[in-house]
């Protein structure tokens, strides 16, 4: 699928987070600058705004590898590994030991080896205009049958 503009990428966020629950993980992988950010700050702004709160900026976690946000009920853990260089760092991290109320957003997973039951995948990619981009889903769990389509 070609995201064809922000606008575009927020209502595939939205759709996104209309389906997400407690230990679903979201899976962001692509370059540098190629929206994963931008698509969770505007997922993490849309789930605010629908349960009231107010919407908080959204930034990339790169240099503190996680911002946390409450959302009432839930709590949204939002992981960039791009500095994490081994899977003893990422054991040292806990990421998967928070209470089960938690959804998790996470940049750079390569490095994560567990298996995770509701997953989903966006690999994100740059094509030959400037302000597209390619988005390829992979769901695993309840996120299984979740496509392009739905969106």
């Amino acid at each position: 699928m070609i995201i064809k503009s922000l606008d575009h990428l927020k209502l595939i966020s939205v759709k996104i987070a209309d389906r997400i629950s407690e230990k679903d993980c979201i899976f962001l992988i692509g370059e540098i600058g190629v929206g994963k950010t931008t698509f969770t700050r505007s997922f993490i702004n849309y789930l605010q705004e629908k349960k009231g709160i107010e919407q908080t900026e959204v930034l990339s976690p790169t240099f503190n590898l996680l911002y946390e946000y409450d959302l009432k009920n839930l709590k949204l853990s939002h992981y960039d590994l791009y500095r994490v260089k081994s899977t003893k760092e990422l054991v040292q991290l806990g990421i998967f030991k928070e209470p089960s109320k938690t959804i998790y957003i996470i940049e750079w997973p390569e490095l994560i080896e567990i298996e995770i039951a509701n997953r989903l995948e966006l690999h994100l990619s740059y094509t030959t205009k400037e302000n597209e981009r390619k988005l390829k889903l992979k769901g695993f769990g309840k996120w299984k049958d979740f496509d392009e389509d739905k969106l």
